[in-house]
């Protein structure tokens, strides 16, 4: 009995703070989005590189999840948006510490864009439908986020970036340079992300989602 009025106060109280989240005025979303953004720099910094690859292995995963869930379908990509123009202005915190244009112009330029475009679609299924928000579903949502509009993206930049600096590559080498190493680690990093986001969202409607259930 006690572990059950423990386990229903905190859907309660992930539920306050979804529908307070979801009914908060513009400044404040803003000043969360900001956080967000900067826990994206902050992930940034845990990399690690693949030999033979200019493509490094990020934290910047769980920010993007994060900022999604947390924050709903405009402001999660609000906030790794602001990431992205900030970065590009010239404040060094992207991975390594780095900024520019140049930087973006870079073999990982198409990964950034794509965390943004991934966080307005996570975002959008998570605030839209409350099926989403099952462990399974956003785990499979987190996949094609991932896997599909990230690589997506970072895989065409990344084989433009390789021709125009002379090095041709076929498609096996471009996967193996950009995709493969990282489909085991980022697996791992999407299951417990997905668990994460599961555990923190609430199983009932807060604002206007379409499939309440």
């Amino acid at each position: 009995m006690e572990i059950n009025m423990y386990v229903n106060k905190y859907k309660h109280a992930r539920y306050a703070f979804f529908k307070w989240r979801y009914q908060l005025e513009l400044y404040n979303k803003v000043i969360l989005a900001i956080s967000f953004t900067c826990l994206t720099a902050l992930l940034a910094q845990l990399r690690f590189y693949f030999p033979g690859s200019p493509v490094p292995l990020t934290g910047q995963t769980f920010a993007v999840v994060l900022s999604a869930v947390v924050l709903g379908k405009w402001w999660g990509g609000i906030s790794q948006s602001i990431y992205l123009g900030v970065g590009m202005v010239g404040v060094p915190w992207f991975a390594g510490m780095n900024g520019g244009l140049a930087y973006l112009a870079g073999p990982t330029g198409g990964y950034l864009i794509g965390f943004v475009l991934a966080a307005f679609f996570l975002g959008y299924c998570v605030d839209t439908y409350v099926r989403s928000r099952k462990y399974w579903t956003m785990f499979a949502l987190m996949c094609v986020a991932n896997f599909g509009i990230v690589f997506g993206f970072g895989l065409l930049q990344l084989y433009g970036w390789l021709s125009l600096s002379g090095t041709p590559v076929d498609l096996g080498g471009l996967l193996l340079m950009g995709l493969i190493p990282f489909i085991i680690g980022d697996t791992v990093k999407i299951a417990v992300a997905a668990g994460i986001a599961s555990g923190i969202t609430p199983k009932q409607a807060y604002g206007k989602e379409i499939d309440a259930v």
